[in-house]
């Protein structure tokens, strides 16, 4: 029978004082370094309530997008120590000298509480949970459906790994069977060495907000993350807007060898608190450039831009700015120092469609 809430867990005790003293949370709640709040920017509330009502054309694939298995390329060593699959959404397996890191799984069928209503998965996971090789770390960013699914924690709670993630974001896990001394819960600059390795984990601002219900608003915190063993270092976003703090990250954590930042479920009335992939690449130079992994598209709908948005505009402006850019298709496992060219394997999606002629091409990284 299912454990706890699919709303999670309240902080009280020890958990909650340590909350308090965040210099992040004040009036009882986390916030943003700059004045942002959740909700729609200024004077935007009627011509974005009025887009999403005429409907838009494109907001979900016309088939399932394509994927490969991984497993046959989990199985065997890698050559430079550092390999990244990407599974949907923000979900990553980084494999890193040796360890093995998992960040915001999602195998749910829907980002929602319900499991019948909600934003449903356009694609299969391109493997199930079962398949993953023995993880060392879940790095959990902040607690909305889309990162923090409540049928994958179940299920990960019936193994050993343990779990890190942003202050208060625990008493969801504990709430849902995870034993206390497997969760890690960190303030921005705060970091944590895994129990076996030399691999060290790092929480660093973003720009966002929390909550799974109408009374938890912004009760916990949310974080971006930085994975660092003693050869390489890898940078996630979680979800965030565009902030200075990027330079912060870059000077006190930097630089990387991967950076993977949300480019999906973005729009400008609420692009204070999401990228996109402009303002991506904004992030990108700030945090000093590297190979550059997008997350946070083409698995739900989630915004009114069209499903493939987020990938066309990078792959013109990528190569405009000679971004380094690896956008692997589903399931497949890239080392990002041997990425080469940028293969549009999504637009095999609109090909199939009798309403879009095909397009192929392959886009070559400039540097």
């Amino acid at each position: 029978m299912p454990k706890g809430s699919v709303f999670g867990g309240k902080a009280h005790g020890p958990r909650l004082e340590r909350m308090r003293a965040s210099p992040r949370f004040l009036d009882g709640v986390f916030k943003n370094t700059a004045p942002v709040g959740p909700g729609l920017k200024p004077g935007t509330t009627f011509s974005t309530m009025s887009e999403y009502l005429r409907g838009g054309a494109n907001r979900t694939p016309p088939a399932p997008l394509p994927s490969e298995s991984p497993l046959a390329t989990w199985a065997r060593p890698m050559d430079t120590g550092l390999r990244a699959t990407w599974l949907g959404h923000s979900t990553v397996l980084i494999e890193i000298d040796g360890l093995r890191v998992l960040t915001d799984p999602v195998w749910g069928e829907r980002a929602s509480p319900m499991s019948f209503a909600g934003p449903k998965r356009f694609h299969p996971v391109p493997v199930t949970l079962s398949q993953l090789p023995p993880l060392d770390a879940v790095i959990l960013s902040h607690d909305h459906y889309d990162h923090l699914d409540y049928p994958t924690v179940l299920e990960l709670a019936r193994t050993d790994v343990p779990f890190y993630t942003s202050l208060g974001v625990g008493a969801h896990l504990e709430a849902w069977g995870i034993a206390p001394e497997r969760i890690t819960e960190l303030d921005w600059w705060e970091s944590a060495m895994l129990p076996r390795g030399e691999l060290r984990i790092t929480a660093a601002p973003s720009q966002h907000f929390s909550g799974r219900g109408m009374a938890d608003r912004n009760r916990t915190l949310w974080s971006s993350f930085v994975i660092e063993s003693p050869k390489h270092k890898v940078f996630f976003s979680g979800d965030t807007g565009l902030t200075p703090e990027y330079s912060d990250i870059r000077q006190r954590l930097g630089p990387f060898d991967l950076v993977m930042l949300e480019v999906g479920a973005y729009h400008p009335a609420w692009g204070h608190i999401h990228l996109g992939p402009e303002n991506a690449l904004k992030a990108l130079e700030l945090l000093g450039g590297g190979a550059f992994l997008p997350v946070h598209w083409g698995t739900f709908n989630l915004a009114l831009h069209a499903w493939d948005e987020p990938a066309e505009t990078l792959v013109r402006l990528g190569q405009e700015q000679r971004v380094r850019l690896v956008m692997p298709k589903l399931g497949t496992p890239v080392e990002p120092s041997r990425v080469e060219l940028v293969e549009p394997w999504w637009r095999s999606v609109r090909a199939a469609s009798a309403t879009e002629p095909p397009i192929a091409s392959a886009v070559e990284p400039t540097s």
